[in-house]
């Protein structure tokens, strides 16, 4: 427990450091944020202009951590349960992720960079660790994992690609 805090305290940190330096780069970016529960933590950095990003969090002890930089890019996240983990990243043009959680020690992360890209995970069960990552344009990718302990990890470069992944 005490290296999963450390982590925590650790990423939430350097969020905070480099979201400080971006601070006055940011225009008419939105953030929404829901809390239900307890011992919830949320760190999120936004540069460029016209991003969204919309959390809710409900239980104990769910982590979230966003980055975004460029124009029109959002992200929608939402955890209901214990412990579990969102990290998403976004870097250029109406890039949009999506993710949903419920249950207990569930991980996702997702990296996008380049334009109209799509990342969809939703995540029901424990334990269950999904990483998606995309360079281009216009590709898309979408998780669903129920049960326990699914892993999946996917890459996509260039323009136009589609993966979809169903765990059970």
């Amino acid at each position: 427990m005490t290296k999963t805090y450390t982590f925590r305290t650790a990423a939430l940190s350097l969020l905070i450091v480099v979201g400080a330096a971006s601070t006055a780069l940011a225009d008419s970016n939105r953030v929404s944020i829901k809390q239900w529960g307890f011992n919830h933590s949320i760190g999120a950095q936004q540069g460029g202009r016209l991003n969204r990003l919309d959390i809710i969090q409900n239980g104990r002890g769910n982590l979230q951590i966003h980055t975004q930089d460029g124009r029109r890019n959002s992200v929608t996240a939402t955890q209901s349960g214990h412990r579990n983990d969102i990290f998403t990243g976004q870097n250029g043009t109406r890039n949009r992720t999506v993710v949903g959680q419920q249950g207990r020690g569930n991980a996702a992360v997702t990296s996008q960079n380049g334009h109209c890209n799509v990342a969809g995970v939703a995540q029901f069960g424990r334990n269950n660790g999904a990483s998606v990552a995309q360079n281009g344009h216009c590709n898309a990718i979408g998780v669903i994992q129920a049960g326990n302990g699914n892993r999946a990890t996917t890459t996509q470069t260039g323009r136009g690609n589609v993966a979809v992944i169903v765990q059970d």
